[in-house]
């Protein structure tokens, strides 16, 4: 498999380079060449399959000859190495449970693929792999205990001051060793930006080999495909399901469009958005207009300018329609986030996190008005990383895993540090200093 920059469509790399440089030169996400199409015997057999050799007949056509079979095997097997449960909240509507892992969110999938391939690909480098994170919650916290005391690797994230959960906030910053937090003065917008000009920036560059772990990188963004296969697995409903997908820098959603076009039996998909609704008005207008972020109970989704649209609308050849035809989107308050959390707890006794009340709110307006389907959502986030939102809403704090305990007590080691680019250059150049 080939990968092309989307802004730079002449220029083709191999899925090593790809995963290495995270994102391309000219500053573009890179792409697939062609979507492969899932065998038949994948699509009928995801009941009989095991979780790994659903992985790889998803992975390997990405792959290619860039990691040998067994080793990628082994990667697969680490990436999906606890479970995946699709419970049943009520009649039409499941939930897939994501954050069964060791950071209690989605994105250890994705972050634990590219921990251990940038491992693989560490062993033939003369110079230490710089992964350079933005994160607005979860994102962050999957790649530090993903690559943390991985060989030949360092880890700098950035972060929103006051704008993550406290556990979120522990997981990025207590780890320490090879693990380095930067606390920025803005909102996720603003870590994004400074990520997108370090890589710009080749004097910074010129000792170090700097990537990326957000779901710009192809490591990141490819695997999440997996777990849509696995809830399609557990699935037992006569038709194809609506999948309601909390959405943010879409990088999720993306993936399961992917998955959708390879032959993965959708029906349709729900973008479900907090007030950062740039993709719902998209979707009611055509106009795309990025915004400023605005801070939410659903964190981890405050994006105003989401780095994987590019990505989608390259998967639909840039037509809105043929977009509104598998996708439609919709934008759900904090008022009714809270609402959902309280009404399911007591009628259902299920806690949502808020994020995924977000998708329950979207997918359950979405099926009054569709009597006969039936749905699932994205579980992204353990409801235990959000105890406030919780507690307010049901009145009780969600119980706190023993791992998580001790994390807590742990001492938070960050900089704070400018949203100016001068200032954060300067902080990381400090650190890449010591690395």
């Amino acid at each position: 498999m080939r990968y092309f920059s989307l802004k730079k469509r002449n220029a083709f790399v191999d899925f090593r380079q790809a995963t290495l440089e995270g994102q391309a030169p000219d500053g573009g996400l890179y792409f697939p060449e062609k979507i492969p199409v899932w065998s038949n015997g994948l699509i009928r057999g995801l009941r009989q399959h095991s979780k790994a050799s659903i992985g790889i007949g998803i992975m390997q056509p990405y792959v290619g000859d860039a990691i040998p079979t067994k080793e990628l095997f082994t990667i697969v097997e680490e990436t999906l190495s606890f479970d995946f449960p699709l419970r049943r909240i009520e009649e039409r509507i499941s939930s897939l449970e994501l954050f069964h892992g060791p950071t209690l969110a989605f994105k250890d999938v994705g972050a634990r693929f590219l921990s251990r391939c940038m491992g693989y690909f560490a062993q033939t480098l003369h110079q230490k792999i710089v992964v350079l994170v933005a994160t607005s919650g979860d994102t962050g916290g999957a790649v530090a205990d993903a690559f943390y005391n991985v060989p030949g690797t360092a880890v700098i994230v950035l972060y929103p001051s006051g704008k993550v959960s406290p556990v979120q906030e522990k997981q990025l910053t207590a780890l320490g060793g090879n693990i380095h937090a930067l606390e920025i003065e803005g909102d996720f917008d603003d870590c994004q930006r400074l990520v997108k000009m370090a890589f710009q920036d080749e004097a910074l560059k010129k000792n170090i080999l700097l990537t990326s772990s957000n779901s710009i990188n192809i490591s990141r963004w490819l695997p999440q495909q997996i777990y849509y296969a696995l809830g399609l697995a557990q699935w037992d409903a006569d038709s194809n399901p609506i999948i309601a997908v909390p959405s943010g820098n879409f990088g999720n959603l993306c993936a399961g469009l992917l998955a959708k076009q390879s032959g993965l039996p959708v029906e349709h998909f729900i973008a479900a958005c907090n007030a950062n609704e740039v993709f719902t008005s998209y979707m009611n207008t055509g106009q795309y207009c990025p915004t400023d972020s605005i801070p939410t109970l659903s964190n981890a989704m405050d994006v105003g300018n989401p780095s994987n649209f590019i990505r989608i609308l390259e998967l639909f050849n840039n037509n809105w329609q043929a977009i509104k035809e598998t996708v439609s989107s919709v934008s759900i308050t904090d008022a009714a986030t809270t609402a959902t959390i309280q009404k399911v707890h007591a009628s259902k006794g299920y806690i949502l996190d808020p994020h995924a009340a977000v998708a329950y709110k979207a997918l359950q307006d979405h099926l009054e008005n569709n009597e006969t389907q039936k749905g699932f959502i994205l579980g992204t986030a353990d409801p235990v990383k959000f105890p406030d939102v919780v507690e307010q809403a049901i009145g009780i704090s969600p119980v706190v895993p023993e791992r998580l305990k001790k994390l807590m007590k742990k001492q938070k080691n960050s900089q704070l540090t400018s949203w100016e680019y001068p200032a954060f250059r300067s902080r990381a150049v400090e650190i890449l200093k010591n690395i």
